[in-house]
């Protein structure tokens, strides 16, 4: 019942993705589970900060990463926040729990010249589906958005004039992303030929859809990127959050601010954007290698 309660109230008031809301409830259920099968609890008052540390340390003896780890964590003490906000519980267990500490994984991306390949052979296929993707792929790469601002994209939502699109990000915060004039041209080209090729057949004013007229969808978009980035790199993860980070990387190694390119990406603070300035050292270091007489 608290479970359904707090999932409710995730949906309800403070509105997070159904991606999230999912992810959230998934790891309550686990955890629900465990305080059954390891300690025949049934009511979440009787949890303490003792049985969540037996609970990390399960999850650690079946391999689960500190990252992982960390997200279930966060649900719990979301929830026993909440918990504790509507009086079932008086104390939160995770007050007294640290995080394991993550491993530090630096963003994959595709390098400047690889991308300069993809977008030279590019523009071969004329057909619906050939401009669409090639859509797909320039605005990942010239915007940074997600997957999931990209799917909910709306024709009112692009101002061609302007150059700048605008899009839904977490927490429902809005935002409003430049981008220039070759985006500009593919966008004009890919409402052309979808007004004269395609029938919508679903309500609303959807940008992107299938050659059937409908609303495109997270799989289709995951094998266009996939389609076109194995074709120039080697990386082994080819999807659409890669040329998110490609966008980031090649930005900040272009000159951008770090504050202009957490703005763009939508980050609630500037920590989340500084995993991409690892790259600008690297660039840095190459240069200065190449460069000085006596490096």
């Amino acid at each position: 019942m608290h479970i359904d309660n707090f999932i409710r109230h995730l949906h309800a008031e403070k509105r997070y993705s159904k991606h999230t809301i999912i992810a959230y409830h998934n790891d309550l259920k686990q955890f629900n589970k465990f305080l059954k099968e390891s300690y025949n609890i049934c009511s979440f008052v009787e949890v303490t900060h003792q049985i969540v540390r037996s609970w990390i340390f399960e999850l650690s003896s079946h391999s689960i990463s500190a990252n992982s780890i960390n997200r279930k964590l966060s649900t719990l003490k979301t929830f026993f926040g909440y918990l504790r906000k509507n009086s079932i519980i008086i104390e939160n267990p995770l007050s007294k729990i640290s995080s394991p500490k993550k491993n530090k994984r630096l963003p994959e991306f595709v390098i400047q010249e690889q991308m300069d390949e993809l977008f030279i052979n590019i523009d071969n296929d004329k057909s619906f589906t050939g401009i669409r993707n090639k859509l797909i792929i320039q605005i990942f790469y010239f915007t940074g958005i997600r997957l999931s601002e990209m799917t909910h994209l709306r024709d009112h939502d692009i101002d061609i004039s302007r150059q700048q699109l605008k899009v839904l990000g977490k927490r429902n915060k809005e935002r409003l992303i430049p981008f220039g004039k070759t985006l500009a041209e593919t966008i004009e080209e890919y409402l052309l030929v979808r007004k004269r090729e395609i029938e919508k057949k679903e309500e609303g004013d959807f940008l992107l859809i299938t050659k059937n007229g409908k609303k495109i969808y997270n799989k289709l978009i995951y094998r266009v990127v996939n389609s076109y980035l194995s074709k120039v790199s080697t990386l082994q993860k080819t999807s659409p959050h890669i040329l998110r980070h490609t966008f980031a990387t090649h930005m900040l190694n272009n000159g951008a601010e770090l504050n202009a390119i957490k703005e763009i990406l939508g980050h609630a603070n500037l920590a989340a954007t500084q995993v991409y300035t690892h790259n600008t050292i690297d660039k840095l270091k190459t240069i200065y290698n190449q460069a000085h007489p006596r490096a």
